[in-house]
Formats: structure tokens, C-alpha cells, sequence
């Protein structure tokens, strides 16, 4: 059974960091791009970074560059969403998301990716 289960969300302060995983079974995670998305109350779902197969060339919104950082353990089977100097547009639940082909470059596309987490809430807010 092909499952991603995101974890690490909470409440935290402008300016505070958090770290979200993506835990995957069921796939042979270590061929697929992985994505992180997030969706704000009243907003679409926006991509924030992502990472190819192999861990190289990551992805990241504008919005979040210098802020987030994308990494894997292929060994793991886990994405993680470094996120620091969070600020309260980063508001929003978080998404992880596994690309439905092989050996690809990443893109922040929604249409891209098969498979899906539930997501977790991130809160930021003082």
C-alpha cells in the first residue's frame, strides 16, 4: 500500500524554525522526485520545493528560497522540509507528494505528482 505520511507541524513564532518529514512506503521511493506543497485557508495549493530522485538540484518557490531547505535519505525512505525565519504567510497545511514517474527532475506542479500525504497544519504566529 503506497502511503506518505507527513509529520513535524505545529505552532511556532515568527522567526522560528521547524522541520517537516515525509515518511513513504509501499513505492520504491528512491526513483521518484519528491514535492512539498502547501495550502493557506482561502488559497490554492502552491508548490514549495522540491527534490529529483537523487537528492540533487532542489526547487524552491520564491517565496521560501534562503528560508527552506529540501533534503531525502534514500536509505529512510524520507523527505524532510527544513524551515527556518518562518513567518506568518508561511501559514498554511503542509503536503508531501512523490512524482508519478521515475529518474525526473523535479517541478513544483501539482499535475506532476501521483501520490499524496494528508498533510500537516504549520501555524505561525506570535
Amino acid at each position: 500500500q503506497v502511503q506518505l505520511v507527513e509529520s513535524g507541524g505545529g505552532l511556532v513564532q515568527p522567526g522560528g524554525s521547524l522541520k517537516l518529514s515525509c515518511a513513504a512506503t509501499g513505492f520504491n521511493f528512491k526513483f521518484y522526485a519528491i514535492g512539498w506543497f502547501r495550502q493557506a485557508p482561502g488559497k490554492e495549493r502552491e508548490g514549495v520545493s522540491c527534490t529529483n530522485w537523487s537528492g540533487v538540484n532542489p526547487l524552491y518557490a520564491d517565496s521560501v528560497k534562503g528560508r527552506f531547505t529540501i533534503s531525502r535519505d534514500n536509505d529512510k525512505n524520507t523527505a524532510y522540509l527544513q524551515m527556518n525565519n518562518l513567518k506568518p504567510e508561511d501559514t498554511a497545511v503542509y503536503y508531501c507528494a512523490a512524482d508519478s514517474r521515475v529518474y525526473r527532475g523535479c517541478v513544483l506542479s501539482m499535475d506532476e505528482y501521483s501520490r499524496w500525504g494528508q498533510g500537516t497544519q504549520v501555524t505561525v504566529s506570535s
